[in-house]
C-alpha cells in the first residue's frame, strides 16, 4: 500500500491528471493529509510500534478530522475526497480505489465489520454498518445507509439503501 498510489488516484480522480504540478496541487486539498496519516498510521501498526501508531492516529483525528481505526486496511488507490468527519472501523477491510467522501462511517455492529470491494465509491454522509459485504465497482449514494450486501456494480441510495442501478460488474458501466 503506497501513498504514492493514492495520492495518483486521488489528483486522477479530482482533477483528471497525474502530472507533476496536479500532484502538488493534490498534496495541499482537504483529505490528503489524512490520506497520508492513515498510511503512516498503519506502517506502524505493520512494525508493531504501537506508541508512534496511536500518535498518529489522534493527530489525524485532530489535524485531518477524520478517524480510521488502527487495524483497519484498504489497498492501493484509498482516496478521501474529504476527510472531514470520516470514521472508519478498525477492523474494516477495503479494496483497491476506494473514494470516501466526507460525513461517511463505515462501521461494525457486534463486533463484524463491512468488506468493501475494488473502485467503490462512498458518498457523502453514507453510512455502512455491520457485517456486509460491498461489491467490485459499486457506488454508495449521499446519506444512504447500508446495512445489507451491495451487489457488484450497483448504484445504491436511500434509507434503508436499496438498489438504484445495476452496471455490469466487470468494467463498472
Amino acid at each position: 500500500m503506497s501513498v504514492r498510489a493514492d495520492l495518483h488516484a486521488k489528483a486522477q480522480w479530482c482533477y483528471g491528471s497525474t502530472r507533476p504540478a496536479t500532484l502538488l496541487k493534490t498534496i495541499a486539498t482537504d483529505g490528503s493529509f489524512a490520506m497520508v496519516c492513515y498510511r503512516a498510521m498503519a506502517w506502524c501498526e505493520r512494525r508493531r510500534l504501537a506508541p508512534l501508531a496511536m500518535i498518529l492516529n489522534k493527530l489525524n483525528a485532530v489535524l485531518g478530522q477524520c478517524i480510521i481505526g488502527r487495524g483497519a486496511t484498504f489497498g492501493d488507490g484509498f482516496v478521501l475526497v474529504h476527510s472531514q468527519g470520516v470514521v472508519i472501523n478498525g477492523s474494516v477491510r477495503g479494496g483497491q480505489h476506494v473514494y470516501v467522501e466526507h460525513q461517511v462511517t463505515i462501521g461494525a455492529e457486534k463486533g463484524r465489520s463491512p468488506i468493501i470491494g475494488n473502485h467503490v465509491f462512498i458518498g457523502a454522509g453514507a453510512k455502512i454498518v455491520g457485517a456486509i459485504t460491498i461489491g467490485d465497482h459499486a457506488r454508495i449514494g449521499a446519506n444512504a445507509v447500508v446495512v445489507h450486501d451491495v451487489p457488484a456494480g450497483a448504484t445504491v441510495g436511500g434509507i434503508p439503501a436499496r438498489i438504484l442501478r445495476q452496471r455490469d460488474p466487470q468494467t463498472g458501466e
